[in-house]
């Protein structure tokens, strides 16, 4: 089984490929779902409070990612520390059930697997991808898109500040699928792709 990996900025458009991918027969990992899961077991809220405190947790007790988002997303020097820790205590975790999803994929008989995470590379996970798909649309499309997920500018631009830049994900890729025209021609490129590399 191929892992496709996913690359590209804030709202490029990766899970609407991916979701276009599964609709031809791949199956996928989904690191942010995988994120959220394992932000909830009891072990990871446990050590989130004990760095971060109650403030980042929501009024149903679990941790509420937009307050922990408040905390580690940014630039100064104390949010970069936060940030790097919050990553030391999920990333580990993600992989090994990504793997583990990854492995009961191949025994089904999947001829693919597209790895849809939004630090792809930040995490280091480029390495255990076939092939490198390069989602690209111009940032004030980017932007609109985050504005309709309710972020503002200043969310947008600390997500995008903490991703290593558009020019260095975009000269990994093996393809790239421009997402800024309209959905069918999203899919028409990903049914190009797929048919070039598995008929």
């Amino acid at each position: 089984m191929k892992v496709i990996g996913l690359l590209g900025g804030v709202a490029s458009g990766k899970t609407f490929v991916a979701r276009a991918l599964a609709e031809l027969g791949a199956g996928v990992l989904d690191a942010d779902g995988v994120g959220h899961e394992v932000l909830r077991t009891p072990e990871v809220e446990e050590i989130v409070r004990k760095h971060w405190g109650e403030g980042v947790f929501g009024p149903d007790g679990h941790v509420d990612r937009k307050r922990l988002a408040g905390v580690v997303f940014g630039d100064s020097p104390l949010a970069v520390e936060s940030r790097k820790r919050l990553e030391r205590i999920l990333h580990p975790e993600i992989e090994r059930r990504l793997r583990r999803e990854a492995e009961r994929m191949a025994a089904s008989g999947l001829p693919a697997a597209v790895l849809d995470a939004p630090l792809l590379s930040e995490a280091g996970w480029v390495g255990q991808c076939d092939l490198l798909v390069y989602v690209d649309a111009p940032r004030p499309l980017r932007l609109a898109r985050a504005q309709q997920r309710g972020w503002n500018e200043k969310d947008f631009a600390a997500r995008e500040g903490v991703q290593e830049s558009l020019d260095s994900k975009r000269r990994l890729a093996d393809w790239v699928i421009d997402t800024s025209r309209s959905p069918e021609d999203t899919r028409a490129q990903v049914e190009r792709f797929w048919h070039s590399h598995f008929g």
